[in-house]
Order: structure tokens, then sequence, then C-alpha cells
């Protein structure tokens, strides 16, 4: 593997690390943590959960560990605590993890070469031993997987859609348009249905 293709993959990461941030922006404390699907998805929390998975796959992966506290990972701590931020958590703490996860995480990209050899501890044992090259494909596509998410629920609270600040990624459209759009695919599905 080349060094360009160490970059781009780096490129894409920090994409979607930026992707998934920009869909805070403009919202209420309340609106950042309301649980927005049945299984709780909310902006602050999937914040939360990809900051503290890529301390672990880019540290405790590569024998790197950050000494950040994740004490919802510890033994004992409610299942999903990851993905929700509690009362006494800020976004100003969360969106700050997540800043020292991304230099920590660049740290080690920086630093690595993409065939370095690391363990996933909390894999099956028969898949564990993983390269930089492999993780970096693993956070990049995962980071990008809930910046979709991210997208959806962001849209469900206040309709802003779109892939980051100044390209919206969508049609210029106006709104009745959007509003027939939306009514032809209901048609459409309730025509197939």
């Amino acid at each position: 593997m080349t060094d360009s293709a160490k970059h781009d993959l780096h490129r894409y990461l920090k994409a979607g690390r930026e992707a998934l941030l920009w869909k805070l922006e403009g919202l209420s404390e309340y609106d950042i943590r309301r649980p927005m699907t049945p299984t709780g998805t909310n902006l602050l929390g999937l914040v939360k959960h990809v900051a503290s998975i890529e301390l672990g796959y880019f540290g405790d992966t590569f024998g790197r560990p950050s000494g950040i506290p994740l004490p919802w990972f510890d033994d004992g701590a409610e299942p999903n605590a990851d993905l929700w931020a509690t009362p006494d958590e800020s976004r100003e703490q969360i969106v700050g993890l997540y800043h020292r996860s991304w230099a920590h995480s660049d740290q080690t990209i920086e630093q690595l070469p993409l065939d370095a050899v690391g363990e996933v501890p909390w894999w099956p044992a028969e898949h564990r031993a993983v390269t930089l090259h492999r993780v970096l494909v693993h956070m990049a596509t995962e980071t990008h997987r809930h910046a979709g998410h991210a997208d959806i629920v962001r849209e469900l609270i206040d309709g802003a859609a779109g892939l980051q600040a100044g390209n919206s990624n969508l049609p210029d459209v106006d709104s009745s348009w959007l509003a027939d759009y939306w009514q032809r695919l209901e048609a459409a599905a309730r025509a197939a249905g």
C-alpha cells in the first residue's frame, strides 16, 4: 500500500468525522439528545459512540491506549451507555472527547505504516489480527455509517438535510416540489404494497 492510499483513507475518515459533528450545529441540548428512533438513536450519542470506538480501534488495537477514561465501557456499565449522553455530560465534553479521539487516532495513523499489525481484543479470536489498513477502512465506513444515521435523525428533528455546510448534496428544489415528490413515493409504495 502506498502513502497515497493511506492519505485517501484518512481523508475519508476525516470527512465522516466532520459530517457527524456538523449534524449537531444549531440544535438545542434537548434536540441533540432526544431519542428519535425506537432504539433510542440520538445525535450526541452517535458522537459519543464513534469517539469511544475510534479510541479503541486506533489506540488499544495497536498497543497505544489513550488513557482517556471511558466509564461507559467499564464492567457493570449499563448496556448502550456509549450511545447517549447523561445530563451531566455536556455537549462540549462529548465533542471535546471526539476531538481528543481524533488527535490520538491521527497520531497512530501518521506514525504506523498501513501494514502495521494490531489486535482487536473485542473481536472473535480468529479475526483479532488486523492491519492499520483494515482498521482505517473499518473506521471510515463505521463513521460514515453513523453520519448517515445522524443525517436521518437531524432531518426528523428539524428537516435539515445534506452532506455538509456549503454542500447539501441535494437537488435544488423548492418545498412544494419536495412535498409532491414525497406524495409520489408514498403512492408508489402503496401501489406496490
